[in-house]
């Protein structure tokens, strides 16, 4: 599995399969203010950018792959809506 969650971090590592949406959403659902890493993703299956875009996290890194880092990155981090502290 290329998620992992580490206290208040979810870690996106490798490529992300579909299998990975599941466990991702679970955990940013049983807590909203967790931060997910893309430091060292290099796949996000259309699953697992669909869990990030609908219940948008704040993320941190942006991918070692040149798809995810160019592209998916600059959509996942654009103008969020204000989260009241």
């Amino acid at each position: 599995m290329s998620v992992r969650l580490e206290g208040a971090v979810i870690l996106l590592e490798g490529p992300c399969r579909a299998e990975d949406a599941e466990p991702l959403l679970a955990w940013l659902q049983a807590d909203g203010s967790r931060i997910v890493d893309l430091t060292t993703a290099e796949h996000l299956h259309g699953a697992v950018f669909q869990v990030l875009m609908a219940l948008n996290p704040e993320i941190r890194g942006e991918g070692k792959d040149a798809f995810v880092r160019d592209w998916l990155s600059p959509i996942l981090t654009a103008a969020k809506p204000h989260r009241p502290e």
